[in-house]
């Protein structure tokens, strides 16, 4: 079978998982027409299945095409490092101890500004949560960020459109928040090396641009919603204390893992032992979010064996542009495909030129929020916030319309700053 015969068939399987993402919504309410397989329905309503599910069919399609032994040699091929990483960190991250230590911190913090604490706790979760990205890793301020916004922001009582706003937001702010340093933000991190970008030239020239953005959008949404917060300081109280020394061990956990990001085999023993103190210290402990974690992972690992067949269409497209056409370009094609991935096929490009390579990144990180699949903490965010929205399911439409006025203001800060 022709290479050019498993490219198009590639490219087709990924073509329609996009469609399926921004139809998961409408198969979700299927469930109701026909009980018997609602469960089923369901399944394939969730976003976070998409890519997997349609993973799984292309690698059965690969071996039809090019046979078995090929099939599973290129899904062995694939680096699967981050949806691992993205799994344990979420998990750790969004333990009780941890959450509880962030919120006693940002509780404290938003006593200090001159406005109610339910406002203050909001405003801080969607600015300085996605700026701690560059320090903790995007999909651990992820979590930590939906986590501290979710029962103020994310609920029955807040309406649909505001909450699309905020979601939006959120993510944008994810995306660029991480460019403070050159190793936090997967996009970053495939280029970093190759184009010797340190986290000094990430911060001169990304990162308080970025910040710039992050506080005019977590300004702009917070001050929509305020009318719809608690007005109560009680409503937005802090939850119980943990000891400090569980705290504490706990901390290390998420440190070590974060340092050893890039490392599965150290990270996955260090989370093996994370899971085992949480059992000895279970008084102290929610339940662990293994099945949220583990969805994001399996979406992430299908978007990596879904687009390691993309790069024929994707390259040959982002070498034709020109820096301001790149600009426009990456972040138009960061809603369809991973951003890191585009980044990475960037890199590949030999003679790229130094505001061509800029542009490429500000365009990829600036469109990091307008889609689940643009960048790689986003389906950690629709898996811990779904439950507040209508259907407990995040409409992919929606999402692009509530992240464009962010992305405008990512985009105009990256572009004009």
């Amino acid at each position: 079978m022709s290479s050019s015969t498993v490219q198009w068939a590639a490219a087709i399987v990924f073509a329609i998982a996009l469609v399926h993402t921004f139809a998961s919504r409408p198969i979700s309410r299927l469930a109701d027409r026909f009980p018997r397989h609602a469960g089923l329905i369901h399944l394939l309503g969730e976003v976070e299945v998409v890519f997997g599910f349609w993973a799984i069919v292309l690698v059965f399609l690969l071996a039809w095409l090019a046979g078995g032994a090929e099939a599973v040699a290129y899904a062995e091929s694939r680096q699967y490092a981050e949806p691992l990483f993205v799994f344990v960190v979420m998990v750790v991250a969004a333990s009780r101890p941890v959450l509880a230590a962030v919120m006693q911190a940002m509780f404290a913090l938003a006593r200090c500004l001159p406005v109610r604490p339910a406002v203050a706790q909001v405003w801080i979760a969607l600015s300085l949560g996605p700026l701690l990205g560059s320090l903790i890793t995007e999909p651990a301020a992820m979590t930590l960020s939906a986590l501290a916004a979710a029962p103020l922001a994310f609920h029955n009582g807040m309406p649909e459109r505001l909450k699309y706003a905020a979601l939006g937001v959120l993510f944008v702010n994810v995306s660029i928040g991480g460019t403070l340093t050159s190793y936090a933000a997967p996009p970053v991190l495939m280029v970093a090396g190759i184009w010797q970008w340190d986290s000094l030239f990430m911060l001169t020239h990304f990162g308080w641009k970025s910040a710039i953005a992050v506080l005019v959008n977590a300004s702009a949404v917070t001050w929509a919603m305020r009318h719809h917060l608690p007005t109560h300081a009680n409503d937005a109280a802090p939850p119980d204390r943990v000891p400090w020394p569980v705290v504490l061990v706990h901390v290390v956990f998420l440190a070590a893992v974060v340092a050893f990001a890039h490392h599965p085999v150290v990270f996955l023993g260090l989370f093996a032992m994370f899971l085992g103190f949480a059992q000895a210290y279970e008084r102290y402990q929610s339940p662990l979010i293994i099945k949220e974690a583990g969805l994001v992972g399996f979406f992430l690992a299908g978007l990596v064996v879904l687009g390691g067949l993309q790069s024929w269409w994707l390259q040959p497209l982002v070498s034709g542009l020109s820096p301001l056409g790149l600009f426009f370009g990456a972040t138009a094609l960061t809603a369809i495909t991973d951003n890191a991935a585009l980044t990475y096929l960037g890199s590949l490009i030999a003679g790229l030129s130094g505001e061509s390579k800029y542009m490429l990144m500000a365009g990829a990180v600036a469109g990091g929020g307008l889609t689940v699949i643009a960048n790689a903490p986003n389906p950690a965010g629709v898996a811990l916030l779904k439950r507040g929205f209508q259907d407990e399911s995040v409409g992919a439409g929606a999402l692009l319309l509530g992240a464009i006025p962010p992305t405008l203001v990512a985009m105009a800060a990256l572009l004009f700053l």
